[in-house]
């Protein structure tokens, strides 16, 4: 067999019709491929090119060798970029929220790095889900609520949300009445979707009387939990999100007071856009995880 360098050269110069342009293309001298190509020649015993004034041609004996040389290079280059193909294929880009993130996703993730060692996931961590539409993300996870253009969602599961804190407010706060739920320093969530429960929708929904609300402020879910950990007062906690920090005893439940979460999460995707195989496998898990959630029912 010529040395591949040879017959890439050839077949560039075939395909051109022209030793300058094969030159331009593989960031050589003319007078190197002239030198490739009689070299090739003289191993060969045949005359490959007739050289014009305009370029070349190939010689009647040299075309079943260029059919067969560009056949092969276009079965390796194929072969090439399904290789790489392949390897994009085994990273997705998941986005979510921060407090999805943190409670849901993360203590879950060891089950599918163990599962699916050879898929990466690049994860997105944003509170303005808006936002994941524009950003480049095989899968993500928003509120449960409106259609967007162009889009194919997964309801995950249903929740439910009641209030949290943590062990020495408890303690010190086990004799409170419901109907004095309100007057107990409240932590409140800044939530950027507006369709997310408030504290005054959840007394409203459970039926307990509220005048003021006041209380601490803040921007970010787990940060408002990290405050009711620490004893600053009652948050309010979605059970998908907190369940694993009240069985840890990092939190418990105030009261039995609960209500159905009216929004909920679901999982979204590009819908004129094709999943790839590592995406899918992605999307599948995380279907059977909120499955796996929703047979345990929730504040049990």
């Amino acid at each position: 067999m010529p040395p591949l360098t040879t017959l890439a050269v050839f077949e560039a110069a075939a395909r051109h019709s022209s030793f300058a342009r094969a030159a331009e293309e593989m960031n050589v001298t003319t007078g190197a491929i002239s030198r490739q190509i009689k070299s090739l020649e003289d191993e060969l015993g045949v005359k490959l090119f007739i050289r014009e004034k305009n370029g070349v041609q190939l010689t009647p004996a040299a075309q079943d060798l260029f059919s067969e040389v560009a056949a092969s290079f276009s079965r390796c280059s194929e072969a090439i970029r399904t290789v790489k193909s392949r390897k994009r294929e085994e990273s997705v880009t998941f986005a979510c929220t921060d407090a999805f993130a943190t409670y849901w996703l993360m203590p879950r993730m060891v089950d599918f790095w163990t599962r699916y060692p050879d898929i990466t996931v690049n994860h997105l961590i944003s509170d303005q889900v808006r936002d994941f539409r524009n950003a480049e993300v095989d899968l993500f996870v928003r509120p449960a609520t409106g259609a967007w253009p162009n889009e194919n969602v997964e309801p995950l599961f249903d929740d439910l949300i009641y209030p949290v804190c943590g062990p020495g407010f408890a303690m010190e706060n086990a004799d409170v009445p419901t109907s004095e739920l309100s007057r107990l320093p409240l932590l409140h969530m800044d939530w950027t979707n507006p369709d997310w429960p408030l504290w005054q929708d959840f007394f409203q929904a459970v039926s307990v009387p509220y005048e003021g609300l006041r209380g601490k402020r803040f921007g970010k879910y787990s940060v408002l939990l990290t405050a009711a950990e620490a004893n600053q007062g009652i948050a309010l906690g979605w059970d998908s999100l907190v369940r694993p920090m009240i069985e840890a005893g990092k939190l418990v439940r105030l009261t039995d007071l609960s209500m159905r979460d009216p929004v909920g999460f679901c999982l979204a995707w590009n819908g004129k856009k094709r999943l790839s195989i590592s995406a899918a496998i992605l999307k599948d898990w995380i279907v059977e995880q909120a499955s796996s959630q929703a047979s345990s029912p929730a504040g049990d």
